[in-house]
Parts: structure tokens; sequence; C-alpha cells
């Protein structure tokens, strides 16, 4: 059942758990999403980056999002990821999200706070929860991103003006962790993650979660977010997959690359030890 992100994110800091985000590109994997989301009883993130328009247009991902979040029993929130413009998430929600992320991570501290402000003003009154990004969670490649770019981390003394600022209703924090695929573990900070969530009772959320390490990300669920994004593991799971198929059978390979994401995301729902809700 599609529901907001609000509630979900209350009790998962409450209880000391994350709930995973993964990204979807087709109806195979937001199939393959929901699949284990049903079957496990626990909550998810179903969303769609506008980095990724042109594999799949917005109102495919929103066609493709909504059945999908009303298929199950289990709450799905349709998230759009890493919005880059007022326009485009707007259209978002006009066309079912029920929440959305502006990333202006890359702007100014003020022109970041002018964008968030002006995307939560028109959310927040058609009961639309926002999320926004404070430092710059960098990417390897171009995955989840727009372009290859540096991670910034998040800092402290930005957060409580910028949460005062924008009445935002989620945070993404940067403490480590980079978009696409690693060359390594990254290494997290997790005392700027314990500073942070010291200053603020706004939800913290983590982007760049693929491949992060099992022990980092357990810790960073337990020890303040909410909510982890996973995106490359996937396809980089669907791919391999594939090619082990060994078939030129294309249905076939579809079904193996399907089943691959489940296990990823069955994988990460015990890592994060998500919960019911």
């Amino acid at each position: 059942m599609k529901v907001s992100s609000k509630h979900l994110y209350q009790v998962a800091k409450s209880e000391g758990f994350a709930i995973p985000h993964a990204n979807f590109i087709d109806s195979d994997s937001a199939r393959a999403y929901v699949t284990v989301a049903q079957r496990r009883g626990l909550p998810l993130l179903l969303a769609y980056a506008q980095s990724h328009e042109s594999i799949l247009s917005l109102e495919e991902a929103a066609a493709i999002g909504n059945y999908y979040a009303d298929a199950v029993d289990v709450p799905v929130v349709l998230h759009l990821d890493h919005g880059a413009d007022f326009e485009f998430i707007k259209k978002a929600i006009d066309l079912g999200f029920t929440s959305v992320m502006i990333d202006a991570s890359q702007e100014s501290f003020e022109d970041n706070v002018a964008l968030t402000k002006q995307v939560v003003d028109y959310a927040h009154e058609r009961g639309i929860v926002v999320e926004a990004e404070l430092g710059h969670v960098g990417a390897n490649d171009t995955s989840e991103a727009d372009e290859i770019t540096d991670s910034v981390y998040t800092e402290v003394a930005d957060v409580q003006a910028f949460v005062a600022a924008t009445q935002v209703d989620s945070l993404a924090v940067s403490i480590g962790t980079a978009h696409g695929v690693y060359k390594g573990t990254p290494k997290i900070n997790f005392d700027r993650l314990h500073e942070i969530a010291s200053l603020t009772d706004v939800p913290l959320v983590l982007h760049g979660g693929s491949s992060s390490g099992d022990e980092n990300l357990g810790r960073c669920a337990r020890e303040g977010i909410t909510k982890i994004n996973i995106y490359t593991d996937f396809i980089v799971a669907a791919l391999a997959a594939t090619k082990a198929c060994e078939t030129d059978d294309y249905i076939v390979s579809r079904r193996a690359a399907e089943r691959a994401m489940e296990d990823v995301l069955d994988h990460y729902f015990d890592v994060f030890g998500t919960q019911a809700i």
C-alpha cells in the first residue's frame, strides 16, 4: 500500500533500524523489490531517480511505481530520488509520488536553503514529505548522479540552521559514502553521524549505501540513520546473474536478473535490521 514516509521514519528512528530505499529502472526491478517486501512483511521505499529519465520517463515511472506500491499490503513509499529542479519535482508530486527529494547539495548553503524551501512549501501543502541533502555525497560513476563528483562532508554547524530554515522532513548527510562502485570499502565517519544526530530530531538518511560494507551499514542503522539508499548493488547482481545463465533465452535471463535483485534486497533487510510497521 502506498504511504508517506513520515510515520515509517519515526518508528525506524525510535527503534534503531533502517528502511531500504531501492531504485527501480523498469517494471522488473520494481516488481522484484515489492515482491521481497511483501514476502518479508517489511516497509520499503520504491524510488525513481531523475537522473534515470533517459532510461525510464517520469510518467512511466509513476505508472509502474503507483501500480506496484498499491499491489501489496506492506507500506511502500513512492519516492523521487535526487530531484534536481522544482518543475520536475512538482510533476512527480502531481503524478502520485508520496515523497520527494530536492538535491541542491552542490549549490551554496543559501541557494540550497532557498530551493529546498520552495519544494517544501509546495509539497507540504499537498501532504507530501521532502528530503534534502546537506553536504554532498559524491559519485564514482553516473549510476544515480548526473556527473562524477567528490564528496563533501556535512558540516555539523549548518544542520540546525538548515532544518529551521527549510522545515525539511528528512536530511541526507554525507559521512563517507559515495554513489556507484567503490574501490575497497569506505570509511564511515561515525563521530560526525553522532554529532549530527544529537543536534536534530529530523530523520537522517544515507545515500551511496551499495557495497559500503555490512558492518558499516548495520552500525549506521543502529546509530542514527533511518533510511539507506541502494542501487548499484542491484544492477551489479542482476548483470552477474544474467552472464551466469549462459542462455540465449531472453526471458530466462530476465528472470535470473530479477531473482538476483530480490536476493540483494533480502540481504539488506537483514543488515539494516528492518522491522515490520
